[in-house]
């Protein structure tokens, strides 16, 4: 039996990177959330799974504290992940002060994106990944440590090699953290692991659309919008309810319909005088997720995780494009930044008039063709929420958790954050704390330790999705 642990408060996970578009001055909302979504929808920036539990029969207990008086156990070892569109993969924990939400949405992201963000420990983890338990099953991985003169005394099981794996594991991804596997074999594998791992490069998403969202004029060509993944088969196709005339084409204007290839550049022909609107251009594939990707919760506070093991799924990826007659055509959207501990929210214009918004009390117009990032400080582990005031009175609202950290240094909490935009000068912003509860797993972390910092996500969102929004402003009479 594993320790079962106290219920931990919950937060709102980051919204990684939240993308939403104007055209004509208006909302032209995206419909469909395109990230890791808590409404279905498929992601921007790599699978989406949903965290089923640790494995019991791939797990076994670790020591914290080993030999003193605050020592304690935890289970350690592989966790089942559902991922959307059929399948099923296997994760370690790169993040145990955090413990798990039951049934938490997860999102693909890259290693700057989540707890590994500056780690220069994050190649050995792949490493590990790809030399040990479930990549190399345990009667391989057997051998492979009698070859180095590791002395077993009962053997691997599963469940032992799974656990010393984890262990190994946490000691770079964690390294505050003083844990040992408890049985005597797989503290051996842990230590074997640790002391002959070597760098790896971070692996390549499985399916990504970069950039999320684009926008132009109709009569122009728009984008592009670049297709990355492990697959070079990808089926491409527009949403339902596109208007007659817009297609997916290439640079040079020939149509692209059915499967393209990595790398591929999607550009959208939209005809004049079509009215002003969106679409959603979604891709999908069927392939393996690479071992060492990194995965983040986007719904509930839970521990970031790595990939161990993979089936072939089908992965979706979505992006939307927007379009507009004239006047400004903007699009705006904000992406967590770990290595500036904050939120950069940039608004792109693609009109042919200025597109004006106030952010933190201070005006900003973009000129047609141009963009500009500003800066919000966020700090460690707080919720934050940005207001962007619109031309139209409408309010467009980021809302998250900065979750770049597996721990946090004690600080003064700041009552504002304050947003520092590219080539002006800084202007205060909103930021808060969290509140909210959620029912939790056990697992790394136990109710001996805090609950602090987790998983910085890559949550991609456009229009209408639940981390990033718009609420009409009240209208006032005198």
């Amino acid at each position: 039996m594993f320790k079962t642990y106290r219920r931990s408060a919950a937060r709102l996970a980051a919204a990684g990177i939240a993308t939403g578009l104007l055209a004509a001055g208006a909302i032209a909302g995206a419909g469909a959330a395109v990230a890791a979504p808590t409404d279905g929808s498929p992601s921007a920036t790599g699978a989406t799974a949903k965290l089923d539990g640790l494995e019991s029969d791939k797990a076994d207990q670790a020591v914290v504290n080993p030999g003193t008086r605050d020592s304690y156990k935890v289970g350690a070892g592989l966790f089942k992940m559902t991922v959307d569109g059929g399948g099923t993969i296997e994760t370690y924990c790169i993040d145990f002060h955090h413990h798990t939400a039951d049934n938490a949405t997860y999102n693909e992201v890259a290693w700057d994106k989540s707890t590994l963000a500056g780690n220069p420990n994050a190649g050995k983890i792949a490493w590990i990944l790809n030399n040990s338990y479930p990549k190399v099953d345990v009667a391989s991985l057997t051998n492979t440590l009698k070859a180095a003169d590791v002395k077993l005394k009962d053997g691997l099981t599963p469940g032992l090699a799974a656990a010393g794996t984890q262990v190994a594991i946490w000691h770079l991804s964690d390294p505050d953290v003083k844990v040992e596997a408890k049985n005597r074999d797989a503290k051996a594998l842990a230590e074997y692991l640790d002391s002959h791992a070597q760098t790896l490069d971070e692996p390549k998403s499985s399916v990504t659309l970069d950039p999320p969202a684009v926008s132009g004029k109709s009569g122009d060509r728009i984008g592009p919008i670049t297709v990355h993944s492990t697959s070079d088969a990808v089926d491409v196709k527009l949403g339902d309810g596109v208007p007659a005339g817009v297609k997916i084409v290439d640079k040079d204007g020939k149509a692209i319909t059915g499967t393209v290839k990595n790398g591929t550049e999607l550009y959208f022909d939209v005809p004049a005088g079509t009215a002003d609107g969106t679409a959603n251009v979604t891709v999908s594939a069927t392939t393996e997720i690479s071992i060492g990707r990194a995965f983040s919760s986007v719904d509930v506070s839970s521990q970031s995780q790595i990939l161990a093991g993979s089936q072939s799924t089908t992965v979706t990826a979505a992006a939307t494009l927007s379009w507009a007659k004239k006047g400004p055509i903007p699009a705006l959207s904000a992406e967590v930044v770990c290595a500036k501990n904050g939120v950069d929210v940039t608004a792109a214009n693609q009109g042919d008039e200025d597109f004006t918004f106030e952010l933190g009390g201070k005006s900003y117009t973009i000129a047609p063709g141009k963009s500009q990032t500003v800066t919000v400080p966020v700090q460690e582990d707080q919720k934050y929420k940005i207001d962007i005031t619109l031309p139209n009175g409408q309010v467009k609202t980021f809302e998250g958790v900065l979750d770049c950290k597996t721990a946090t240094t004690p600080s003064t909490p700041t009552p504002s954050a304050t947003p520092t935009p590219t080539g002006n000068a800084p202007s205060p912003a909103t930021s808060g704390s969290t509140t909210g509860g959620t029912d939790l797993a056990e697992t790394g972390s136990s109710s001996a330790t805090p609950m602090i910092a987790g998983i910085a996500v890559a949550l991609v969102v456009l229009g209408g999705a639940a981390a990033f929004f718009f609420r009409r402003k009240k209208n006032t009479t005198a």
